[in-house]
């Protein structure tokens, strides 16, 4: 199967699923990664982008991505930028890659780019309707970023709801932390959400609901099944 993560800004797709993406290609998957802002003018001691992208590159290897495209939109402004041309990345990226999974942000996130991300992404998961030869996506997941997801405190618009459970075991969580350890100032201490324990004690109690050895979860928004032979 061929995922096609899409984030925001780096390290998103480490704190939203990168357990699972571990996992994943561990079992043989191809896992893509397309992050829309390359740059972090807005983190606190942020890196230079060449150190940037070698964080990017190192986080990357220990998850066992296969690719990452990095676009050039503006940190914490997608808000500025026009809708169409976040889309029109997406679209060129899934006709790429082949994607057939989509992974992105949920849109109640409380980051302004994190919404953009997952409205762009809802929108460019559609190109099977207007393109040739394109492979059908087969499901779009949201996933939850800690500091963003569980700050969604809009009760206007629906919260994140996990109903999609992804068992990850012990290892994974710590590749997870190790991944994230490769960006610069992304760990936090304790009890920031961000920090190496609330991040396995997230991943203990998403497993705890499942029944599972640690898990990270998801909201699967579609799914795409398809039947060999349909009965009449």
């Amino acid at each position: 199967m061929i995922y096609l993560v899409v984030v925001a800004h780096p390290d998103d797709e480490v704190l939203g699923a990168g357990a699972t993406l571990y996992k994943l290609a561990k079992e043989g998957h191809k896992i893509n990664v397309c992050i829309l802002s390359g740059i972090v003018r807005a983190r606190e001691n942020n890196p230079e982008i060449k150190e940037l992208k070698d964080n990017i590159i190192s986080s990357s290897k220990i998850l066992g991505i296969k690719k990452v495209m990095i676009g050039d939109f503006p940190n914490i402004e997608f808000n500025t930028v026009p809708h169409i041309k976040l889309v029109q990345m997406i679209e060129n990226i899934i006709n790429i890659t082949q994607a057939e999974i989509i992974i992105t942000h949920h849109p109640s996130d409380l980051d302004i780019d994190h919404l953009h991300t997952s409205l762009a992404c809802q929108a460019a998961v559609r190109l099977v309707q207007h393109r040739d030869n394109v492979t059908p996506i087969k499901e779009v997941l949201f996933m939850e970023v800690p500091a963003s997801t569980d700050w969604g405190l809009n009760r206007a618009i629906n919260q994140f709801n996990p109903n999609t459970f992804m068992e990850v075991g012990e290892e994974s969580v710590n590749k997870k932390i190790e991944a994230l350890e490769k960006y610069q100032g992304v760990i936090q201490d304790y009890p920031h959400p961000r920090s190496a324990k609330a991040i396995i004690g997230l991943a203990t109690y998403r497993g705890s609901q499942a029944g599972m050895v640690y898990a990270e979860a998801f909201e699967c928004a579609y799914r795409r099944r398809e039947f060999e032979d349909i009965p009449n």
